[in-house]
C-alpha cells in the first residue's frame, strides 16, 4: 500500500528542496503543489504565470483530492505530497485528508517574511500560511521538522523524519542532479532557479533575518503558530 505523505509548508521556505530530496527515492513519486489552481481560482489572486497554472491543474478542490487519494501508476511505496499550507481553502473539504500521511516543514517567521517581502511587499499572516498549518497539524498530527534543522543536519533529520514516516532512509536524498523535473509544476520557471541550480540542501546560515520595520508586527502575529508546532518538532 502507497504511503501518500501530504508535507505542509508555509511559502519561502526549503520546499522544494525537500521535493527534490523525496524525488530522489527510486521508491517515491511526488506531486508538486496540486491545490494550486484551485486556490488561484477561487480568491482571483494574480501569480505569475496565473493562466498556465489554471491550465495545468483541475481548478475542483475534489477532483484533486481524487486523484491524491485513488489508484497510482505502478503502485509506488511512496508518494510525496508537496502542499501549501494557505491553498488549503476554508471551502475545501476536509474529509479526504484523513487517507494522508501527513508531516510538517516550518520555519522561524523572521526569515519566512523577510524572504516573502523580497518577492510580495505586504504579505498577510494568511499568505505565509502559519495559521492553517497549526490547523492542520491540530486536526491530524504528524511529524515536524524545522528547516534550519534540515540544513543544519540533513541526513539525521531526514532519517528521523523517514523513520517517523514509517519509511526508510535513503542516502540519495541528500544529493541531487541540477536541473528542472518532469514533476515541477508550470510556475517553475519564475520560482525554482536556486533549486535547479542546487546538488543539495544550501549550507546552514546562521545569520539573522533583516525584516523590514513595517513588518515586524507580522513575525510577532506569526511566532506563536510556529512556536506551537516548533515544540513538536523532530530532535
Amino acid at each position: 500500500m502507497t504511503i501518500r505523505v501530504a508535507m505542509w509548508s508555509g511559502p519561502r521556505n526549503i520546499s522544494t528542496a525537500m521535493m527534490r530530496s523525496f524525488g530522489e527515492r527510486a521508491d517515491t513519486v511526488v506531486v508538486d503543489e496540486p491545490l494550486y489552481a484551485h486556490y488561484l481560482d477561487v480568491t482571483g489572486i494574480d501569480h505569475p504565470g496565473r493562466d498556465a497554472i489554471l491550465a495545468s491543474q483541475p481548478r475542483r478542490w475534489q477532483d484533486v483530492a481524487a486523484a491524491l487519494t485513488g489508484p497510482l501508476p505502478g503502485d509506488p511505496a511512496v508518494q510525496y505530497q508537496k502542499h501549501m499550507t494557505h491553498h488549503l481553502l476554508p471551502g475545501i473539504g476536509r474529509d479526504w485528508l484523513r487517507g494522508l500521511t501527513h508531516a510538517f516543514l516550518i520555519r522561524d517567521p523572521a526569515h519566512v517574511v523577510a524572504s516573502y517581502a523580497r518577492v510580495r511587499g505586504e504579505p498577510t499572516l494568511e499568505d505565509l500560511g502559519f495559521p492553517q498549518q497549526a490547523e492542520i497539524f491540530a486536526a491530524y498530527g504528524g511529524p515536524v521538522v524545522d528547516a534550519a534543522d534540515v540544513l543544519r543536519d540533513p541526513a539525521g533529520t531526514l532519517g528521523r523524519l523517514c523513520a517517523a514516516l514509517g519509511i526508510a532512509f535513503d542516502p540519495a536524498m541528500l544529493t541531487w542532479a541540477p536541473g528542472p523535473r518532469p514533476a515541477d509544476g508550470v510556475w517553475a520557471p519564475f520560482w525554482y532557479d536556486a533549486v535547479n541550480a542546487s546538488r543539495g540542501f544550501a549550507p546552514y546560515d546562521p545569520r539573522p533575518a533583516a525584516v523590514p520595520d513595517r513588518l515586524a508586527h507580522l513575525v510577532e502575529a506569526a511566532r506563536p503558530y510556529y512556536a506551537e508546532l516548533a515544540g513538536h518538532r523532530l530532535v
